[in-house]
């Protein structure tokens, strides 16, 4: 996004949005951004057109992605939790290639401060695209006037652990095996995820 806007209102196209000072079209986070492998990604809001993707990232992931009972093990398992997402709660996906490679949800979406959960296709991890996506979600949810996030971590998953923290979750709670977190839609993190690319630092 360049700031341009076409003759149907839409904000421009180009991939390098660096000097981009955003218009009344976007949304609460520009959706282009770069990963780590320099390659160009969409990260924005799920459409109904999306489920059957949706269901074949998730139906596709290996035995080490899942984590606390999701998402389920069988195909028509991961529909009906996915169609209870969509249903309840804000839904953000990352696409490319033509392919959904990420899937973000916070819900129930009545709720003032929802649960989040967090999903990559293995493909594409450690290449900030996960950091990129809690982004968007959270400055979604500040623009849908939440209160907060909230999430559930396994205690042996320290590099989402460390994450969370680096991106302004608090410990609120912890058993033998899992970390309840929140992220206050007051921390400093929430407007600074709303800027235009060319109001950010880097």
């Amino acid at each position: 996004m360049n700031g341009d806007v076409d003759e149907q209102g839409a904000a421009c196209t180009g991939w390098n949005n660096s000097s981009c000072e955003g218009t009344e079209y976007c949304p609460p986070r520009c959706p282009r951004f770069v990963d780590r492998a320099g390659v160009p990604r969409i990260a924005r809001r799920y459409e109904p057109t999306d489920f059957d993707a949706v269901v074949d990232m998730y139906d596709d992931l290996d035995s080490y992605s899942r984590t606390q009972g999701i998402p389920p093990a069988t195909r028509s398992g991961i529909e009906s939790w996915v169609s209870s997402l969509v249903e309840n709660g804000l839904n953000l996906v990352v696409e490319g290639n033509g392919r959904i490679l990420g899937h973000a949800a916070a819900v129930p979406l009545s709720a003032s401060a929802p649960e989040l959960v967090i999903f990559l296709h293995q493909s594409v991890r450690n290449n900030g695209i996960g950091s990129e996506l809690l982004k968007h979600l959270i400055a979604h949810a500040d623009d849908e006037n939440h209160d907060g996030l909230t999430l559930n971590v396994s205690c042996g998953n320290s590099r989402a652990i460390t994450v969370y923290e680096n991106i302004g979750f608090d410990e609120t709670e912890r058993t033998k095996t899992d970390i309840a977190m929140e992220l206050s839609m007051d921390e400093p993190i929430v407007d600074r995820v709303q800027l235009f690319p060319a109001q950010r630092e880097s």
